[in-house]
């Protein structure tokens, strides 16, 4: 994870929303994956990548150890995307990590959680869950959200 450095007096809080990315995500961008496995599940209609996943999305980025792709049943295209294992999402300046990511492309909302960290530039915020509004350019910190707050002092 990343270190919070250079930062003093803790601020505690249940939830928080923050600006997340520099501009407005397009979620109707294609997708491009790249991972160094594929397996395609012909019941459930998934697909699974394994492997230094890397998923971008206009100026997004999403990498995980593992990404399951789950495609709409009654039209072409892609329903929701879940990413597993050492989660990294960029959006601009922003970089989150956390231990999972669901992403439900119809309503450009990217869910993570565990251990979910995010640092925008000098300043950092942890708490067990982030809901990121791809559409709006947020994000809402829950559950024991945590930062630490340059007080202007010496």
């Amino acid at each position: 994870m990343l270190a919070l450095l250079g930062l003093s007096s803790p601020a505690i809080a249940q939830g928080t929303q923050v600006a997340f990315g520099a501009i407005k995500q397009d979620t109707s961008a294609p997708v491009e994956v790249t991972a160094d496995e594929l397996n395609v599940d012909q019941t459930t209609g998934e697909a699974i990548f394994t492997g230094n996943v890397v998923i971008a999305q206009g100026d997004m980025r999403l990498s995980a150890a593992r990404v399951v792709v789950i495609y709409r049943e009654e039209t072409a295209g892609i329903q929701r995307m879940e990413a597993t294992g050492g989660v990294t999402l960029v959006s601009g300046p922003d970089v989150a990590e956390g231990q999972r990511a669901d992403y439900d492309i119809d309503t450009g909302v990217i869910v993570m959680t565990g251990d979910v960290l995010l640092v925008q530039g000098p300043s950092a915020l942890s708490a067990d869950r982030m809901n990121v509004d791809l559409n709006g350019g947020t994000a809402r910190m829950q559950g024991r959200v945590k930062t630490i707050l340059e007080t202007g002092g010496n």
